[in-house]
């Protein structure tokens, strides 16, 4: 297969279908970059070297004209001296000259028409290049895109919320039963001491009671 044969299989392929089948879709862009850099540079050489075979043959084809004209020129001069036989070889000679010039004219058509063809032929292939350039970063941005959401599909997928938050609500029960505890000691712990407090505060007023008999006694006997 040709080089524009290459390229052309390249940009004929459906990106996205190809993108699916790589494990490595922006390494197999950038690879399409790098073959189509390298496609052009052959192309290129390839027209210089017909460029080049073109020049070559117009040279050879204005040498073979230029040869028969002066070998009519030399008909004429020997005709003109009257030797009508050297006359003749001098026009047998531009007939050779005249039939070359032919040959190499049309091998210098041709040639001009391959040339042509091969311009326009780079000429896309550049303009191919840089489209694709221009795409390059976008598909590769794409492509980092994609991943970071199948990533995320994949960990969201992965997450089982009802059975996380089945196991909120065991912790959650599990702590609310330890505060209801904790309360429950409290309380108990203020009703020890709110007894205690009262069981003091009785003997308290029980020896206030006893000073104040004493005292009335201790008034009757002064009475009496």
């Amino acid at each position: 297969m040709g080089i524009f044969g290459r390229i052309a299989d390249i940009f004929k392929a459906n990106v996205n279908d190809t993108l699916d089948k790589m494990e490595d879709p922006e390494k197999m862009i950038k690879q399409m970059v790098i073959e189509m850099q390298e496609a052009i540079a052959k192309a290129t050489s390839g027209l210089a070297t017909a460029m080049a075979q073109e020049k070559k043959l117009e040279r050879d084809y204005l040498q073979h004209q230029k040869n028969a004209d002066e070998w009519e020129q030399k008909a004429m001069q020997a005709l003109n001296a009257g030797n009508e036989d050297l006359a003749r070889q001098a026009l047998a000679k531009k007939a050779d000259a005249t039939n070359l010039a032919t040959q190499f004219k049309g091998m210098f058509d041709s040639a001009q028409k391959t040339t042509s063809n091969l311009k326009t032929q780079v000429e896309q292939l550049k303009g191919k290049l840089n489209e694709a350039r221009m795409k390059e970063s976008t598909l590769i941005a794409r492509n980092e895109t994609a991943k970071a959401q199948k990533q995320i599909a994949k960990q969201v997928g992965n997450f089982d919320a009802t059975s996380s938050f089945a196991k909120f609500d065991k912790w959650e029960e599990k702590i609310m039963k330890n505060e209801a505890e904790a309360q429950a000691f409290t309380e108990l712990g203020n009703d020890g001491s709110k007894a205690l407090d009262d069981q003091f505060k009785a003997l308290s007023s029980g020896a206030a009671v006893d000073d104040d008999l004493a005292r009335l006694r201790a008034k009757l006997n002064q009475g009496g």
